[in-house]
C-alpha cells in the first residue's frame, strides 16, 4: 500500500489508480480479516474453557468448511490442515466479493498497470529475515492474482516457507521486536527511507541490491502518513463452499522453494527505475 505513495509507483501511476489500488487491497484485507477474526477468538476461548466453542461460527457467517474443519482440528490437533484450511478458506471467501466484482475487475484487475505487473514479476510477498545484523528477504512471487487456484498454492508455499525451521525463529524474533510502519525501511533502512530525500527530477537508483553512488534513499512512506482510515460496508452474504473439490487442496505436498527473494526483488527496483526513467523521456 505505501508503495503506492512511494518513489515509483507514484510517478506511473496517476492518483486515481492509487486510489483504486489501495481501496481494492484494503478491501480485500478487511474481508479476510473479518472472517478470521471470530474463528481465532473463539478458537483462543475455546482453549481456555477447555470446551468446543465452533458451533457458534455460523452466527458469524464463517462458512461451513471452516466449522468443520476447526471441529477436527480441536478433536487431532493438526495444525498444517487447519492453516491450509484457513488459507482455502480466506482466498475463496474473498473470490466473488472482491476478485470476481464488477467494481474491481474493471478498475484494477483488467486495468494496464495491474496486468504489466503480474507480466514483468513485480510483485513480491517478503519476509525480512535477519542475521548477525543483517537482513536478507525470503518470499514468493506473486503471479496471476485473479486466479484462485494460484493464490491458494501460493498461500502454501508461504506456510510452507513462514515455518521453515532456517527461517522461523528469525522472522518471529524480527516482527516482535520491529514496529511496523508499513514502511520499507523497517527491514531495509539502507535502501529506503520514510522522509523523501530525492530532490526534484531525481531517482533513487538501485544496481545489484546496493544504492548508486549519490542516489538518494527509495521513498517508503509510513502508512498512517499517506492513507487515510476508511469506512467498509458490511461483506456479502453466503456461504461459498458449495463444491466439495477445493477439498483437494489440503493434501501435503510440500515442494523445494526458491526462497532467496533478495536478487529478484532488486532486479524489481532497477525495473520499477527504468519505468520511471523512460516514462520521463518518452511522456
Amino acid at each position: 500500500m505505501t508503495d503506492l505513495k512511494g518513489s515509483y509507483l507514484s510517478k506511473l501511476l496517476t492518483e486515481q489508480n492509487q486510489e483504486d489500488f489501495f481501496l481494492f487491497l484494503e478491501r480485500g484485507n478487511w474481508l479476510i480479516f473479518q472472517d478470521a477474526y471470530p474463528q481465532l477468538r473463539l478458537y483462543e476461548e475455546s482453549r481456555k474453557k477447555k470446551q468446543n466453542l465452533f458451533h457458534l461460527l455460523p452466527l458469524f457467517g464463517v462458512s461451513s468448511f471452516m466449522e468443520v474443519m476447526w471441529n477436527h482440528f480441536y478433536d487431532n490437533r493438526n495444525h498444517y490442515l487447519i492453516s491450509t484450511a484457513l488459507i482455502i478458506n480466506e482466498q475463496t471467501y474473498i473470490e466473488k466479493r472482491m476478485v470476481q466484482h464488477t467494481q474491481y475487475q474493471l478498475e484494477v484487475l483488467k486495468s494496464l498497470e495491474f496486468q504489466l505487473q503480474d507480466l514483468l514479476g513485480l510483485n513480491q510477498i517478503l519476509f525480512p529475515v535477519p542475521k548477525e545484523e543483517k537482513v536478507k528477504v525470503v518470499g514468493q512471487s506473486v503471479h496471476h492474482f485473479a486466479s484462485l487456484h494460484d493464490r491458494i498454492l501460493l498461500g502454501k508455499r508461504l506456510y510452507q516457507l513462514l515455518f521453515d525451521k532456517d527461517y522461523y525463529d528469525h522472522i518471529y524474533q524480527w516482527a516482535v521486536r520491529q514496529p511496523h510502519t508499513g514502511s520499507r525501511q523497517d527491514f531495509w533502512p539502507d535502501i529506503f527511507h520514510s522522509v523523501n530525500e530525492a530532490a526534484p527530477h531525481t531517482v533513487p537508483e538501485v544496481e545489484k541490491c546496493q544504492l548508486k553512488e549519490n542516489s538518494p534513499r527509495i521513498y517508503s512512506p509510513f502508512l498512517e502518513d499517506v492513507w487515510d482510515n476508511t469506512q467498509q460496508k458490511p461483506a456479502e452474504q453466503g456461504d461459498w463452499y458449495t463444491n466439495s473439490k477445493v477439498v483437494r487442496y489440503l493434501k501435503k505436498n510440500e515442494l523445494k522453494l526458491n526462497a532467496d527473494m533478495q536478487k529478484e526483488y532488486c532486479n524489481t527496483l532497477e525495473k520499477l527505475h527504468f519505468a520511471v526513467v523512460a516514462k520521463g523521456v518518452f511522456s
